[in-house]
């Protein structure tokens, strides 16, 4: 079938599975870019023979399918080569988030009960090698491949992708492709053909609203669907240059930045880490079509002081309040993606509109429902079904819903009917169009990614002095909610300093769940209803009033100003 954008889509289902997809692209695109990082190029089919040599080494080290292979890596062609070459062994990819504390990654690697970790050396002040070795003894002494940690009762393998020497039990890139040259190309092709769409793929840790991150299952039709689906509504041709900040380890950069761009045959563009005065001389320099980040580093490219001195006008898919805009300059609103709606539980999108669609339609919707997916909107007490206007629970289920939450009972995840309840609000237009209202529980959503306030809370539950803390988001321009920390003493409010306890927070979170700001409050500021539960709509205008009673500045943003 084709598409609006004159792509010749998948239509054989029986091939929504990753590697399955990366041979597709790599013989329909053959030498054509894929990937481009610090300078260099890597072909779709040199991206192929990559994957397939780890994914040989894989097998020869005792990969197999349902084997859990955790990747710990920031946004590089390792990353790909990787995530695609477990995809050929059957295995589950477990994403590890590169911000992730020690602490963090531990509970990941663990409740994901990933069996061989591959990471990089190194990002930024980040030394994950070190930090392994330094963190478990059995790692740091342990025999390569037969690691026996208590604290990591499943981890048996972790291979260093970048490293020139062995580190303690960790490997080096170099040992695993040699012990790949056991393995034929036809037993691997064997053993790649025998992995299903339904089969699980992927484990994406996301923040729930629990104290720990959810671990969200799913299978190889998601991301599969979903990048063909992005690359459609998007627009996409060969022809187009992304550049993306979206990180791998959550499904927006899954789909929408890696799998579209790859449906496409088009070129992604990737960096590390972002900066924006680097960024935007990336985005001239290899003359980007389409650019991919969260609204706060937008807002920071925008207010570079390189920014105006900047050649952005080979950029054409932007949307029209991006703080980019004026740079390029856009003169009207002919493209974007925010007329949708979808969840990780959902890879990305379950309703949306094509980027093209009328400004008005877009602006005011968030799309139809797309094919594959069923939705209806529920009262949240009861589970029945409202009529079409009324406003109640998203429910969903589909072709790109997950299989479930890692450890988690299905009757606790789905309805009798199998739907999933969002805990977002909204209701369906005559003309069967989602109107998103917001979020029936408290999680935060802050720069694109979701905070869990218990977690928040959790960290400080021992700190002395204090009888409570609630963390709360509080509407901004460019984050979309910033958190904010209410803390309630058990004495006198001087014995709690708002900075030191922030401070400690940094060493314990990754850094986009620590809170941007804390206020000391008293227990008569705070309301409960009656089963003693914080009302979060009245904490949330108290803290708002504090904001712009004391001009807080939050990412670039004064309240009260």
């Amino acid at each position: 079938m084709e598409s609006s954008a004159g792509l010749a889509l998948q239509p054989d289902s029986r091939r929504y599975t990753l590697p399955l997809f990366l041979c597709d692209v790599a013989e329909r695109y053959r030498d054509a870019t894929a990937l481009r990082f610090e300078s260099r190029s890597l072909g779709y089919r040199e991206l192929n023979a990559l994957a397939r040599e780890v994914a040989k080494g894989l097998v020869a080290v005792g990969a197999a399918k349902g084997t859990r292979i955790g990747l710990l890596c920031a946004n590089r062609p390792e990353w790909v080569v990787a995530a695609f070459a477990a995809s050929m062994t059957g295995a589950v990819l477990v994403p590890v988030n590169t911000f992730a504390t020690s602490d963090e990654r531990d509970y990941i690697l663990r409740h994901g009960d990933v069996s061989i970790l591959i990471t990089q050396r190194a990002l930024l002040k980040q030394r994950f090698v070190e930090s392994l070795a330094e963190d478990h003894l059995a790692i740091a002494s342990g025999i390569a491949g037969a690691i026996r940690c208590d604290a990591l009762p499943q981890l048996r393998r972790v291979v260093g992708l970048d490293l020139e020497q062995p580190v303690g039990a960790i490997e080096t890139g170099r040992s695993l492709i040699r012990a790949g040259e056991s393995v034929s190309e036809a037993m691997l092709d064997a053993i790649a053909n025998e992995v299903s769409p339904s089969d699980d793929a992927l484990v994406i840790y996301t923040s729930g609203t629990t104290a720990r991150p959810k671990g969200v299952m799913h299978r190889h039709r998601a991301p599969v669907i979903q990048a063909w689906r992005f690359a459609e509504l998007m627009g996409l041709t060969p022809e187009d240059r992304i550049y993306s900040a979206q990180p791998f380890f959550w499904t927006a950069g899954i789909a929408m930045s890696l799998g579209a761009t790859f449906a496409a045959g088009a070129s992604l563009i990737l960096e590390e880490t972002f900066e924006a005065g680097r960024a935007l001389a990336c985005i001239e320099r290899e003359r980007a079509t389409t650019v991919h980040a969260w609204p706060h580093q937008e807002k920071s490219m925008a207010e570079h002081p390189e920014a105006s001195q900047r050649d952005l006008s080979s950029v054409r898919h932007v949307e029209f309040d991006n703080p980019l805009a004026r740079l390029i300059p856009l003169d009207s609103d002919r493209w974007g993606m925010y007329g949708s709606y979808g969840l990780s539980e959902t890879f990305t999108l379950a309703t949306a509109l094509p980027a093209n669609a009328p400004a008005a339609l877009r602006r005011g919707t968030h799309g139809d429902v797309l094919a594959g997916n069923e939705l209806r909107i529920v009262d949240p007490e009861t589970g029945e079904p409202l009529p079409q206007g009324e406003v109640g629970e998203i429910a969903l289920r589909g072709l790109t819903m997950m299989s479930g939450y890692a450890k988690v009972a299905p009757e606790n995840v789905f309805d009798e009917g199998g739907w999933f309840r969002t805990q977002d609000s909204g209701w369906l237009d005559e003309a069967g169009r989602l109107h998103w209202k917001g979020r029936l529980s408290n999680l935060i959503k802050t720069g694109g990614a979701n905070v869990a306030p218990l977690e928040i809370e959790h960290a400080l539950s021992k700190l002395p002095g204090l009888k409570a803390a609630h963390a709360v988001g509080v509407p901004h321009p460019t984050l979309g909610e910033a958190v904010a920390l209410c803390l309630i003493p058990t004495g006198a409010a001087e014995a709690l300093d708002p900075t030191a306890i922030l401070g400690q927070l940094r060493g314990q979170l990754a850094s986009y769940k620590v809170p941007r700001v804390a206020f000391v409050m008293s227990p008569s500021e705070v309301s409960y209803t009656g089963s003693q539960k914080v009302q979060l709509e009245a904490l949330r205008e108290r803290l708002l009033e504090r904001l712009r009673g004391e001009r807080t500045e939050i990412a670039g943003y004064t309240y009260g100003a």
